[in-house]
């Protein structure tokens, strides 16, 4: 089925060549990086996870919400997803394969991820998460490769692949999970000290992912003449909105424990986050455009993809907007606010602020061409195919 792949339009390849030369702005990046050492992030002894464990946080998000297609399809049989579930799996692979990139390029010298395997501690949260991402991860290519294999043979998929369809499920729900008993099993951090946040994590992954997976959706109608099914897409809208209100809810309570209880420890991360934190008569607030960038995007977003004029308008450039809405206000949230914002203020009650340089960012930036490349790609196959049955 890689064949599908090597045939396109002239948009396919320029959009194909443009990744690429990202890809490789990017890996020129990495490798002065690589030679030099982290001193050319913007990471320090203070601030030990940076632009590249943020955008994996985010991402893990971005894979764990496929399992909002896979669930109704598979458990629940709602056969209008039939056509969209493949998207969700596709788009996790692509989005893990970025998360452990991520991982790669925050390690400073990739070797040191052997580490993890050859000194493994059942004690340690790395060690899980680990085992929780690849196996995720093997599980998406398994079961979509061999899935849309039967389908191009005009087969019904084999029984045994089903186990491992239901093994994904609990996979999804655990690599999230993980990824937050990372953050919330560090006493010496109070914002990220709390048992909500895994919780959170995970009804931010409900929204954000299958966001996503509405816009692509919508750009395949126009691009590639794939539609997936206009009761898939409001049904993916209900659930956006479901989670979207929740993990605001779970937002709100952090604000309700921090300045209710007055802790200073979680009250000064978010008022450093939303206001601006005064210490020793300057005021920290790199971080404030990008909060209220995130409630502004949120509000946008609720807005357009719940009201009935604009959700049930012809036009679907309105859900499309809410969606992407959504999903950009949600990398606000956990993707810049909620890991770079715990490291303030420190143990030691001082403020050090993250600033990420031009080597950073455009590394950052090569990975997300690296994931759309792949998503890219993935998608031909399986549109392909879907032509192939139909013709």
């Amino acid at each position: 089925m890689f064949e599908k792949a090597l045939k396109g339009n002239n948009n396919y390849w320029i959009w194909l060549a443009f990744l690429g030369a990202v890809m490789s702005i990017a890996g020129i990046c990495y490798i002065r990086q690589f030679t030099t050492g982290l001193t050319l992030t913007g990471m320090s002894r203070d601030v030990s996870w940076g632009l590249y464990i943020s955008q994996f946080t985010f991402l893990v998000g971005v894979a764990a919400g496929g399992v909002m297609l896979v669930l109704p399809y598979y458990i629940h049989n709602y056969k209008e997803f039939g056509r969209i579930t493949i998207l969700g799996e596709f788009l996790a692979i692509a989005a893990l394969l970025m998360c452990l990139t991520f991982i790669m390029a925050d390690l400073g010298q990739p070797l040191r991820a052997l580490n993890v395997v050859f000194y493994a501690q059942p004690g340690s949260m790395l060690f899980y998460d680990m085992l929780v991402l690849n196996g995720y991860l093997g599980l998406n290519i398994l079961c979509g490769w061999v899935i849309l294999t039967a389908e191009r043979k005009g087969t019904h998929p084999p029984k045994w692949i089903y186990f491992f369809v239901y093994l994904s499920i609990p996979f999804a729900v655990s690599i999230h999970t993980v990824t937050a008993m990372l953050y919330c099993g560090l006493p010496g951090r109070h914002f990220w000290l709390s048992a909500i946040v895994a919780p959170r994590f995970l009804a931010s992954a409900f929204a954000a992912g299958p966001s996503l997976i509405v816009v692509i959706a919508l750009i395949l109608r126009r691009v590639a003449n794939y539609d997936a099914g206009k009761k898939a897409l409001d049904k993916m809208v209900t659930i956006i909105i479901y989670a979207a209100i929740i993990n605001v809810f779970f937002v709100g309570l952090e604000f309700f424990v921090g300045f209710y209880s007055d802790i200073p420890g979680h009250k000064h991360t978010l008022q450093y986050l939303f206001f601006g934190l005064e210490h020793h008569g300057h005021v920290y607030d790199n971080l404030v455009p990008f909060m209220w960038g995130f409630v502004f995007l949120f509000v946008i977003g609720l807005t357009l993809i719940s009201t009935p004029y604009f959700r049930n308008n012809k036009n679907d450039i309105w859900i499309g907007l809410g969606c992407a809405s959504i999903f950009l206000s949600f990398w606000l949230d956990k993707g810049v606010g909620f890991v770079l914002g715990g490291f303030v203020p420190t143990p030691l009650e001082e403020v050090v602020e993250y600033y990420p340089p031009a080597n950073e960012i455009l590394i950052t930036m090569g990975v997300w061409a690296m994931g759309a490349f792949i998503v890219t790609v993935l998608y031909k196959i399986a549109i392909g195919v879907e032509e192939e049955m139909e013709a």
